[in-house]
């Protein structure tokens, strides 16, 4: 088992959560992102820069992921990729992507995408709290306890 990070637009907060875990139960980190990322000194934790292009990040990370995997990604459709090929997806705010809701938050999304399309305002996000960061760790401590013993090291 490794975690895979959809690294682009991840908060770096949730990168010093994963690098913390990587050294504490020795699981493999994997930073993907079209930019370099600096990443501690650990056997556990790397990086990987992709080419800039649209999806170069995501397309890397379906290549790499393995079933029982786990990917940190906010990215719905990454999620539905990795879901297909039975790994586990995370969003960076401590919410799951599971087979019983992904296909739910695609339509969302498509019909969001369309809206603002037509030019209708939609809104963002909301800003990334406290509260998002610490209900990611509860989530990433939970799995990494029920998911056995990790892979070790990094290739």
């Amino acid at each position: 088992m490794q975690v895979l990070v959809d690294a682009d637009a991840c908060p770096a907060v949730i990168k010093d959560t994963l690098f913390r875990a990587a050294r504490r139960v020795e699981v493999r980190v994997t930073l993907v992102a079209n930019q370099y990322l600096r990443t501690p000194p650990s056997p556990f934790i790397k990086s990987i820069q992709v080419p800039a292009g649209f999806d170069a990040a995501d397309a890397r990370i379906v290549e790499l992921v393995t079933s029982g995997d786990l990917v940190i990604t906010a990215d719905i459709p990454l999620a539905a990729a990795v879901l297909g090929k039975g790994a586990h997806a995370l969003d960076p705010r401590g919410s799951w992507f599971t087979r019983e809701n992904i296909q739910e938050r695609l339509t969302m999304r498509d019909v969001m995408d369309q809206l603002r399309n037509a030019g209708i305002e939609t809104g963002g996000p909301a800003p990334f709290s406290t509260r998002d960061g610490k209900a990611f760790a509860g989530q990433l401590d939970r799995f990494l306890a029920r998911h056995g013993k990790p892979v070790r090291g990094s290739d």
